[in-house]
Order: C-alpha cells, then structure tokens, then sequence
C-alpha cells in the first residue's frame, strides 16, 4: 500500500524508487524491499554485529554449561557497561572521521583525581565528582582547540594525551599506588540490583519513552510535509522492546544467589541476588538523550554532514570548527562516566585506570557498523559491538583459554569488521580514502 503524509492506506501502489530507497515512504512490503535494497548496496548497519552476537551466544551456550545461567546473563550486562559508555563517547568524534585515543585514560585520570578528593582530602564525593567530571570537559577542550581551531590530526593530539595524562595518573596517585572505592552510592551502581517490581517498571518506562517518541517524530514529520513511514514499523519496533526487554526483565529478576543448605528441614545460609542491575537504567537513559540528539537535533545532524562531506558541510554553512571541538568534549565527558562505571565494577583506582580501555571503546564502535570513515553509525551500534566484545570476552573467559586468545580473537574481530566497513563503503559508492 502506499500512504499519504498521516499514513493512511490510499491503495496498493508501490512507492517511486527514490522513496523507496530512502526508506521514508511506502507499505511494510515495500520498506522491507528497500531494507534490502539497502543492504545490497552496503548498507548493513549493525546486522553483521547482531548476526555476530547471535552466533557467538549461540556457540558458547554449547561450549559452557554456564554461559547462559541467570547469574553470569546478569555478569554480562555489569562487564558490558563501561564498554558500552566509551563506545558511545567515542561514536561522536568517530563520526566526524576523527579519533580519541585518549579517552580511556581520560576516564582513568578523572578517577584518580576524583578518589584522591574524596579519600585523602576528604572531599564530599558529589563535590568530587563533579570536579571529576570538569576535568574530563577540560581535556576535551584540550583536543578539540588543538583538532578544529589548531588543525593538528586528531590522532596525534590524543596519541600525546594518552602518554601525558598516564604520568599525570602517576603524580596524581603514586607509582603502585592503589586507593580503594568506599563510597556506597559508587559501589552499587555496578553491584547492587532494583527490586523486582522496578525493572518491569523500567521496562514499560522505556516502551511509553519510545513510543512516545516515535509518535512525535511523525507527527513532526507530517507538520513539514514529509512523507511517513509505514506506521506498523513503530509497532513493531515497540513489540521487539517488549518481547527483549521482557525475557531481559524475566532472567534478570530470577534468583541468582547461592542455594543455602538444608539443615533439619531447614534453609541455612545462602543469598537472594534477584533484579535488574542498577547501570542499566544509566545505560539506557545516556542511549536515549544521545541518539536523540543525533537523530533530532540540527547538532546531530551537522555531525553526520561534517563526517561525511566536511568541504560540502562548510559551504552550507556549517560551523565546522564549532561542531568538531564540541565533539570532542561530549566524548571525554562521557568518558568520565565510562570510567565511574569501571571503578564501581572494580572496586579500586591504581595508576594504570583506563589505559586498556579505548581500545576496546573503538573496537566496540567498529564492532557495531559505525564507520571509522566518518559519517555513518549511531549510538545503539556502538551498544551491540559492545556486547559481541563482551559476549567474546565472557564466553572465552568461561572456557578457561588464556588470556592472550581473547586478544587474539577481539582483534580478528575488529579487522573484519574494519574490512566489511571499507568493503561496504566501495558498494555504496563511497571512497575509503580522506580528503
């Protein structure tokens, strides 16, 4: 069927071509064609790392009898999370065709400064924090004055930040200094769960959220005189959240704990771990604000215009040095909550915090489908890279193999997915070379 601006049914007349391929107008028949279409041209997004996702769950739920229990579905969302953050901090500059190769130790020396404040000043730690998360700002700043007002590659700029700011983490805490995290609201955001009723509650909070938004989206749509798509899409959009979302709700509330012994008809010992974790709400809600600004916001957009046309950006009077240098400081702001959920996790802050994690925040990004070319990619596929290195991570980990093969197997990984990146970008025309 083809549809009129407010989406109603006026018959079955295929969509012109050049609708069909931007995916705005047409029946569900004809935006699957275009789907299609899409993917034939090199398009695919995040499908090889959903396919990839799917493959490696599959596979490892064979291979350990524990991968896929209440308990260790629970560890993967926890040893996701901070890779999921710096993924999507990265995804802002990775966009513009840049990269931060600083941002992990970003995220590590705002931790030190942060717990230093707090455990050897005795600062209250929302002070702290948020002198934490200024710092992170101010090396943001740092690198974008230097990429988009100097003109320095963003790769040597932060290539000298991350072997800067590791000494500043070794001033700042002490070589073989280590400092223990104490603070209880720190502490549960990656160890304590919501209660039962709370993650249901989560959930159709994010279904009323999406809705909502895809509601108004059209409506927006409609107003301009912009052709909608198919309204059955949202709905089923909405009934995929609803249908993960749920099992998602229903593992995690299960009782993850130790099985207490039974002693003379009863229970001794034992724990009840049940509930969704606490960094998911944080996950989601930073996914959320992201992908709005870069979807619905003329911020976003410009950042997917400068990625992929920079020259052709600036003469539409993009600002581009603008836009660049604020990039750069969303990525090491956000860095800084990657890093606060790393020391939830871990439990400690030393003087090597972070250095291992931009890498795999790259990885994850790459992972996804976002382009290290520039252009192309949105939050939510940094998120999925982030959970297949994770589920890699994970599954090798129960498997008792060193620590080397997961290295080896992460970084086969990321070259085929680099190598689908430049392959598909030949497909739909691009060219893999900067200019």
């Amino acid at each position: 069927m083809s549809y009129q601006h407010d989406g109603t049914e006026t018959g079955h007349v295929p969509a012109p071509t050049d609708l069909i391929g931007s995916g705005q107008e047409g029946s569900l028949r004809d935006q699957i064609t275009a789907w299609f279409q899409r993917v034939r041209g090199g398009e695919m997004g995040a499908l090889p790392a959903v396919g990839g996702f799917i493959v490696l769950s599959v596979m490892f739920s064979f291979l350990s009898p524990f991968f896929m229990t209440d308990r260790n579905f629970a560890n993967l969302m926890t040893q996701a999370a901070t890779l999921v953050m710096l993924g999507m901090a990265l995804v802002f500059v990775i966009l513009l065709g840049e990269i931060d190769l600083s941002a992990g130790v970003t995220a590590g020396v705002s931790m030190c400064i942060f717990i230093v404040l707090v455990n050897v000043q005795g600062l209250n730690w929302i002070v702290a924090l948020v002198v934490a998360f200024a710092v992170g700002l101010g090396i943001g700043t740092f690198i974008g004055f230097f990429v988009a007002k100097v003109g320095i590659p963003s790769f040597v700029v932060t290539l000298g930040l991350f072997l800067g700011l590791q000494g500043v983490q070794l001033i700042v805490i002490g070589s073989g200094g280590l400092y223990r995290v104490q603070i209880p609201e720190i502490i549960a955001i990656q160890n304590k769960n919501l209660p039962v009723w709370a993650g249901w509650v989560l959930l159709a909070v994010v279904l009323i959220v999406s809705a909502t938004t895809s509601f108004w989206d059209r409506a927006r749509r409609a107003r301009a005189g912009v052709p909608n798509r198919t309204v059955t899409l949202v709905f089923a959009k909405l009934a995929a959240i609803l249908l993960i979302g749920g099992f998602a709700v229903f593992r995690l509330n299960e009782n993850r704990g130790q099985a207490g012994t039974v002693l003379n008809g009863e229970t001794v010992g034992g724990n009840v771990v049940q509930g969704v974790p606490i960094v998911v709400p944080f996950v989601l809600a930073i996914l959320w604000a992201g992908t709005f600004v870069l979807d619905r916001t003329k911020y976003g957009r410009y950042i997917y215009a400068i990625g992929g046309n920079a020259e052709a950006a600036r003469r539409a009077g993009v600002k581009i040095v603008f836009i660049r240098w604020t990039a750069f400081m969303v990525c090491s702001s956000l860095a800084v909550v990657a890093g606060l959920f790393s020391i939830s996790k871990v439990g400690s802050v030393d003087a090597t915090a972070g250095r291992d994690l931009v890498l795999s925040g790259v990885a994850a990004a790459v992972v996804g489908g976002v382009s290290l070319f520039g252009g192309r990619g949105r939050l939510i596929h940094a998120a999925v890279g982030a959970l297949v290195i994770a589920v890699i991570t994970n599954g090798l980990g129960l498997l008792n193999l060193p620590a080397g093969v997961n290295y080896a197997v992460t970084g086969g990984v990321l070259i085929l997915a680099a190598t689908v990146d430049a392959v598909s970008r030949k497909r739909a025309g691009g060219s893999v070379l900067r200019t």
